[in-house]
C-alpha cells in the first residue's frame, strides 16, 4: 500500500510548476463525487480517483447536471526556497480561482479555511472566486515534504467545482496589503476630457513610502500621451489620493496603467484599466417615442403598460384605437385597465412638448402569448446576492422610472434571498424582515409604469438555501398573483434532489411543467423565466412546457472570458427563439456588480461592454441589468439608452442573429429584422486592433446599400462591395444594413 502512494504521489508532483515566487495548481487534481471527511487525510488513498481540470466545471468533464458534493485531491511539496526568497516570509496564499458554489478547504487533514472566509452553512451559495492566507509557521504545512490539498465542495446548481484560471500557492508578499480603488467615477468634460481621483490603499500598519507612475497609452498605436510620476506615502487607514485629467480623447479607449514602487524593498503594485467612451448621442430634447412595436396580454387579465417616451418634460401622452377596457393617464403615459376580447388592436401614440409632438405605430396584442419581445429590466443577483432587500429594490425602482423606463425599460426581478425560513401553518410562503411588506413594494413599482418580478425553485431549497416552492406550487402561485407579480424567475437549484440524478428529459420538463400549470390558474400575466442553465437543451422544449425564456447556459462572470464564451456560442439554439420564448445567455454585467454588499466595478473593459449589449440584443435576448442602480454612472448610462441598439433587442419579428463569419480574429453575426433590414454585429475577438472588410455580396447582404451606426446612430459612407471598418480589441461595430 505504501508503495503504491508514492507512485501516485510522484506521478502528480510531475504535474506541478514551481518557480522561484511560486507553485502553479493547474494541473495534476483527481476527482470523485459523493463525500466523506475520510478523503481530507493525507494517509487516504486516491488512486482509483480520476483527473479532473481545474479551469473547467465537472460539468463539462463527465459529470453532466449533478449537484451535490464532491471532493478534489492533489498531491504537491512546497519547497522551502520559496520562503527563504521572499521578502516578509510570514504567510503562504492559496490561490483557487472560482468556487462553484461553497468550499471547506484542507491540507494535510487540517481545515485552512472554507466559503471565502464567510461564515454560514456549505449548503448555502458563497459562489466566486477564493484565496486563503496561513502562517509559514502552521504545522498543516509540510515544507519540503508530500502535501495533500483536499477541497470538498457542495454545488448548488448549475455549473460546480473549481474553475477558472491562475491556481497557485504563491508567498504573501509586502503588496499583497496594497490595493488600487480605481472604482470612482470617470468624469466627462468638454473636448472629450476625462477626469477622476483613485486611491492607494493599505490593510497594514506598515508606513509605505515610494513612487506612483501614471501613464496613458493609446492601444491603437502604442504611443504614450501622458506620464507623470507622484511621490505617494499611505497606511492603514491613511490612503494616497490622486487625481488626474486627460484631454482631448478620441472616442475610444486609452489604457491607464498605475504603477507603485516601494523605496524600501524595490516591491511593486500595478494596476491597468480602460477608459470609458460614449458613443451614444445625447438625448433630444424634442418627443420622441421609444420601445417595441408591440405588446401582448392575456384577455381578462390587468394590463399595465408605460409609453417609453424622451423629450424635454412635461410630456402629454395620447392613444387613439385603444381596446375597450383600457385608459391612458395623460400625464404618466401609463396605459392600464383589463381587456376581455382577443384581438391585434392597432393603436397610435402621440407624445407633446413645448417643442412638438411625435406618433408612433402600435400594435397590442390580446390573446394567447405575452412576452412577445425580450424582458428589459433589473435583477437583485449580480448587484447583491443574498443581500437583496426592499430598500435596494426601491431605489432600482426609482432609479429606472427616472433613467431607463423612457427607453423601454420596464421589470425590477427581486432573485434568492427574499424568502421567509418557515411557512404559514396552511402552507403559504412570506417574505423575511428584509421585505416587511410585499405587497406595498410591489403597487410602489406598478405605480411607476414599471412590472415586478420575483423568484423560486422548484425544489424544497434555493441556490442560496431559502424556501423553494416544491409541492406548494399551486399556493405560491397564488401568492405571486395576490401580490401583483409580473415575473418569474425559477431556477433549478435543489430539485436534483428530489428527482432521479441524472434527471432523463421528463424529469427536467416536470418541475416546469407544474409550475406553469399552477400559473395559469393565477388572472394574471406572469412572464416565466426558466432558470435551468441548458439542461437537455431546454430550447427544444422550453415553448412547449410553457417558457416565455430559458437559461440556456450556466451563470456568467464579468469576465471577457465567461461573456464571450457565453455569448458567441449561442448558435444551435438561435433557431427556436421566437415571439414570447426566448433564449437568455444569462443577465448583463455591466456598471457595478459584487453579488453582495460589496460592489466594484465591472471587470469587462469599455469595449467588452459595448460588445456584450451589442451581442445581447443581436441575440434577441432578456436584458435585466445586473448592477446597483443606485450608483449609474454616465458611461453604464450611455450603454442601455441607446435606443436603436435596444430596438435590435426588441424587434418584433423576434429572430436570433446566426454566426455568418467566424475567423481567428473576429466574428460576424447578422440578425433579420422585421421591416427587411439587417442589424449585423462586427466582432474582433482578439487582443489588438482589426481592420476588417464585410462582402456586401455574400451572406445575403447584397443590395443593402445604406449602412448606419446604431451606436452613434448616423450615416457611414461606404462605396462598392466592401464594407471596411476599424474595431477596437474585443469590441465591435454594430450597423443596420437597409436598402
Amino acid at each position: 500500500m505504501k508503495k503504491i502512494f508514492t507512485l501516485i504521489t510522484l506521478t502528480a508532483f510531475l504535474f506541478l510548476k514551481v518557480t522561484a515566487q511560486e507553485i502553479s495548481l493547474d494541473k495534476g487534481w483527481k476527482f470523485k463525487t459523493g463525500d466523506s471527511i475520510q478523503w481530507a487525510s493525507p494517509t487516504y488513498n486516491d488512486q482509483n480517483w480520476k483527473p479532473i481540470s481545474a479551469s473547467h466545471s465537472w460539468e463539462s468533464q463527465g459529470y453532466p447536471n449533478y449537484d451535490g458534493f464532491g471532493w478534489y485531491r492533489l498531491h504537491l511539496v512546497i519547497p522551502s526556497s520559496i520562503k527563504e526568497k521572499s521578502y516578509l516570509k510570514d504567510s503562504v496564499r492559496i490561490d483557487l480561482g472560482i468556487i462553484d458554489d461553497n468550499d471547506e478547504v484542507y491540507l494535510n487533514g487540517k481545515l485552512i479555511g472554507k466559503y471565502g472566509g464567510r461564515g454560514g452553512d456549505i449548503k448555502t451559495s458563497h459562489y466566486g472566486p477564493r484565496s486563503y492566507v496561513i502562517a509559514t509557521n502552521n504545522p498543516a504545512i509540510l515544507w519540503d515534504k508530500d502535501n495533500v490539498l483536499a477541497i470538498r465542495i457542495f454545488d448548488t446548481g448549475g455549473d460546480g467545482g473549481i474553475y477558472g484560471d491562475d491556481h497557485k500557492i504563491i508567498m504573501a508578499d509586502l503588496m499583497d496589503n496594497v490595493s488600487f480603488n480605481t472604482d470612482g467615477e470617470f468624469s466627462f468634460g468638454d473636448k472629450n476630457s476625462l477626469s477622476k481621483a483613485i486611491k492607494l490603499i493599505s490593510t497594514s500598519k506598515y508606513l509605505y513610502k515610494g513612487k506612483l507612475s501614471f501613464t496613458v497609452t493609446d492601444p491603437e498605436n502604442g504611443n504614450i500621451v501622458y506620464d507623470k510620476i507622484n511621490d505617494a506615502d499611505f497606511t492603514a487607514g491613511k490612503p494616497f489620493t490622486y487625481t488626474f485629467n486627460i484631454a482631448r480623447l478620441d472616442k475610444k479607449s486609452y489604457q491607464i496603467n498605475y504603477t507603485f514602487t516601494e523605496d524600501k524593498s524595490g516591491k511593486s503594485k500595478n494596476k491597468a484599466e480602460l477608459t470609458p467612451y460614449m458613443l451614444t448621442p445625447y438625448v433630444t430634447a424634442k418627443p420622441r417615442i421609444n420601445g417595441p412595436d408591440v405588446f401582448g396580454a392575456h384577455p381578462g387579465n390587468p394590463f399595465l403598460y408605460l409609453i417609453p417616451a424622451t423629450g424635454r418634460k412635461p410630456l402629454i401622452y395620447e392613444a387613439s384605437g385603444l381596446p375597450d377596457g383600457l385608459k391612458l393617464d395623460a400625464n404618466t403615459g401609463i396605459i392600464t385597465g383589463v381587456v376581455t376580447q382577443k384581438g391585434d388592436y392597432p393603436v397610435v401614440f402621440t407624445v407633446h412638448n413645448s417643442l412638438g409632438s411625435e406618433t408612433k405605430k402600435f400594435i397590442i396584442k390580446i390573446g394567447d402569448l405575452i412576452g412577445l419581445t425580450p424582458a428589459l429590466g433589473w435583477n437583485s443577483w449580480n448587484a447583491w446576492g443574498l443581500s437583496v432587500n426592499d430598500k435596494k429594490v426601491r431605489i432600482s425602482a426609482k432609479t429606472m422610472a427616472d433613467k431607463l423606463s423612457a427607453h423601454g425599460w420596464s421589470y425590477i426581478n427581486i432573485d434568492d434571498g427574499w424568502e421567509a425560513p418557515q411557512r404559514t401553518a396552511s402552507g403559504e410562503i412570506t417574505p423575511n424582515e428584509k421585505f416587511p411588506d410585499m405587497k406595498g413594494l410591489t403597487d410602489y413599482v406598478h405605480s411607476l409604469g414599471l412590472r415586478m418580478g420575483i423568484y423560486s425553485s422548484p425544489g424544497p431549497k434555493t441556490c442560496g438555501g431559502y424556501l423553494g416552492s416544491w409541492q406548494h406550487e399551486d399556493q405560491d402561485a397564488k401568492t405571486y398573483g395576490d401580490w401583483g407579480i409580473d415575473y418569474l424567475k425559477y431556477d433549478w437549484c435543489s430539485y436534483s434532489e428530489v428527482t432521479h440524478n441524472p434527471p432523463a428529459l421528463e424529469d427536467l420538463k416536470k418541475p416546469y411543467q407544474v409550475m406553469r400549470a399552477s400559473l395559469n390558474k393565477i388572472p394574471r400575466d406572469i412572464m416565466f423565466s426558466f432558470c435551468q442553465y441548458g439542461m437537455g437543451d431546454v430550447w427544444k422544449w422550453g415553448a412547449e412546457v410553457g417558457g416565455n425564456s430559458w437559461r440556456s447556459t450556466g451563470d456568467i462572470e464579468d469576465t471577457w472570458k465567461s461573456m464571450s464564451t457565453i455569448g458567441f456560442n449561442q448558435i444551435t439554439d438561435g433557431p427556436y427563439a421566437q415571439p414570447g420564448h426566448f433564449n437568455d445567455p444569462d443577465m448583463l454585467v455591466v456598471g457595478k456588480v459584487g453579488w453582495g454588499d460589496n460592489q466594484r466595478n465591472s471587470r469587462l473593459t469599455p469595449d467588452e461592454q459595448y460588445t456584450h449589449i451589442s451581442l445581447w440584443s443581436l441575440l434577441s435576448a432578456p436584458m435585466l441589468i445586473g448592477c446597483d442602480m443606485g450608483k449609474f454612472d454616465p458611461f453604464t448610462i450611455s450603454l442601455l439608452i441607446n435606443d436603436e441598439v435596444i430596438a435590435i433587442d426588441q424587434d418584433a419579428l423576434g429572430k436570433e442573429a446566426h454566426q455568418a463569419i467566424k475567423t481567428d480574429n473576429y466574428q460576424v453575426w447578422i440578425k433579420d429584422l422585421e421591416n427587411g433590414s439587417k442589424a449585423v454585429g462586427i466582432f474582433n475577438t482578439s487582443d489588438k486592433y482589426q481592420t476588417i472588410t464585410l462582402n456586401r455580396n455574400e451572406n445575403e447582404l447584397n443590395g443593402y446599400s445604406k449602412i448606419r451606426d446604431v451606436w452613434q446612430q448616423k450615416y457611414l459612407i461606404s462605396m462598392g462591395a466592401h464594407f471596411v471598418t476599424k474595431v477596437a480589441p474585443h469590441g465591435v461595430v454594430l450597423v443596420k444594413m437597409s436598402k
